[in-house]
């Protein structure tokens, strides 16, 4: 399977998409680059999910892993698939 996919965690919330943006298309042509925000307070979760246009690129930006940005040590791993939730009979 092919994966193009990363995971990046410990972001600080002053980060943008932006310079995120900046800071991983140095390892390749970026697909996508999701920054999760908080639907109550529009700040930012502290992570984000980028897709690279090719694996290589991806497991490249690993390196980044423990980096410091705005004074946190960004986690940079290969995405994992979401755990299917099992389906919930509610009894009436």
């Amino acid at each position: 399977m092919s994966q193009n996919k990363i995971y990046v965690g410990n972001i600080a919330f002053t980060v943008t998409e932006d310079e995120l943006k900046e800071i991983f298309s140095k390892y390749g042509p970026l697909e996508e680059l999701k920054l999760v925000i908080d639907r109550e307070t529009g700040r930012s979760r502290g992570f984000c999910f980028i897709t690279f246009q090719k694996q290589f690129d991806a497991e490249a930006s690993l390196q980044l892993n423990d980096t410091d940005i705005n004074g946190r040590k960004m986690s940079v791993t290969m995405a994992k698939e979401r755990e299917k939730k099992p389906v919930r009979k509610y009894r009436r």
